[in-house]
C-alpha cells in the first residue's frame, strides 16, 4: 500500500468520526470533517481540490460553532433559562455519554431541568426550560449535519468536476 492510499483511508475515517462527532457532543465533528478532507486534498496534491474549495469548506465549518452556540442559547432564551440551567445543559450533556444513547438524549434535557430547579423554579417552569434546552440542541444538531452533508457534497462535486 502506498502513502497516499494510506492518507485517503486516513481522510475517510477522519469524515466518518467527524460525522459521528456532529451528534456525539465530546467529538468535534464538524473541524474533524474539515480535516479529513483538508488530508484528502493534501494528499492529491490539491490537484482535485483547491484553495476556494477548501476556503468555502472552512467558513462552513466556522459556521458550525456559530450554529452550536446560537441553537442552544436561542432554545434555552426562549423559554428563559438560567445560567444554572445552562450549566446543567452541559454537565448533563457530558453525562449522558456514559449511558449511551438514552443518555445522549436524556442527559441535556434532565441536566437543565436540575439547573432550574437548583434555581429555584417550580417543576413545570423548569420543565419547560429543560425542554426548550433539548430542542434547541436537537436544532444544532440537525443543522450541523446539514452543514456535514453540503460540505460532503461540495467536496465531491469539486472532486468531480
Amino acid at each position: 500500500m502506498d502513502i497516499q492510499m494510506l492518507y485517503y483511508a486516513l481522510a475517510v475515517v477522519l469524515i466518518l468520526v467527524g460525522i459521528a462527532g456532529v451528534i456525539l457532543p465530546a467529538l468535534p465533528g464538524l473541524p474533524l470533517v474539515f480535516g479529513g478532507m483538508l488530508l484528502a486534498a493534501w494528499a492529491g496534491g490539491f490537484q482535485q481540490i483547491g484553495w476556494v474549495t477548501l476556503v468555502v469548506l472552512g467558513l462552513l465549518t466556522a459556521l458550525s460553532f456559530a450554529v452550536d452556540v446560537f441553537s442552544t442559547a436561542i432554545g434555552a432564551q426562549r423559554v428563559g433559562a438560567s445560567r444554572k440551567a445552562l450549566l446543567g445543559t452541559v454537565l448533563g450533556t457530558f453525562a449522558g455519554l456514559f449511558f449511551m444513547p438514552i443518555g445522549l438524549l436524556a442527559g441535556p434535557f434532565i441536566g437543565a431541568l436540575l439547573g432550574e430547579l437548583w434555581h429555584g423554579r417550580e417543576f413545570r417552569q423548569a420543565t419547560k426550560v429543560g425542554l426548550g434546552t433539548w430542542l434547541g440542541i436537537l436544532l444544532g444538531v440537525v443543522l450541523k449535519l446539514g452543514l456535514a452533508f453540503a460540505m460532503l457534497g461540495l467536496f465531491v462535486f469539486a472532486w468531480i468536476f
